[in-house]
């Protein structure tokens, strides 16, 4: 008796990190809308994660004295086949313990990777933050950056809900950007297995 083997392709491994410091936030709210969007083009296994689920161990100075659920926080970033990120917008810079957590990863394990950039903010003054933070920090990375990333204000997310259109078409156009470089990722790993 042959076992044929099995050649159906597993699902993309996407991590979204809201670097808020509280749950709920909007911060978590665009992350989880950009998911759903890229969810509806294609199957994915999703897993989001706050700032919080890292716990008070992600004060650590060296990766080795992370706490168990700072590690695994930064395991799965590395682990993942495309990453959906968002910041708060704090005094017109990302959040310092979302940029905490990225110093502990292994820069080898972004390279490539697809990475769908956001963040919230009280209004339209933070809006470039995403373009002067976050891009230069994952271009850093050398992460293949969707083009069209998505900023929320204040008056943009209200009862756990997208409600200004802009915001909710950017979101669309940054799943499919995602949905695209995964494909690309795909082919390119594929080739390199071989």
């Amino acid at each position: 008796m042959s076992i044929e083997p099995n050649n159906k392709p597993r699902l993309a491994r996407v991590v979204a990190f809201s670097g808020s410091a509280k749950r709920p936030s909007r911060t978590r709210v665009l992350v989880e809308s950009l998911g759903a969007e890229l969810g509806r083009l294609r199957r994915i296994d999703l897993t989001v994660y706050d700032l919080i689920d890292a716990g008070p161990g992600l004060g650590a100075t060296q990766r080795e004295d992370l706490s168990p659920a700072a590690a695994r926080l930064i395991e799965a970033i590395e682990g993942a086949d495309a990453l959906i990120v968002g910041t708060p917008v704090y005094q017109g810079g990302y959040a310092g313990l979302f940029k905490h957590v990225f110093d502990f990863v292994d820069p080898a394990r972004m390279a490539g990777m697809p990475v769908a950039l956001t963040a919230t903010g009280g209004g339209l003054r933070h809006a470039l933050v995403v373009e002067h933070g976050l891009r230069p920090l994952f271009g850093f990375f050398a992460s293949h950056v969707a083009p069209t990333s998505v900023y929320a204000g204040s008056d943009d997310l209200v009862d756990g809900q997208v409600v200004n259109e802009t915001v909710a078409s950017r979101l669309g156009a940054a799943a499919t950007e995602l949905a695209a470089l995964l494909d690309v990722k795909r082919i390119v790993d594929a080739g390199a297995a071989a």
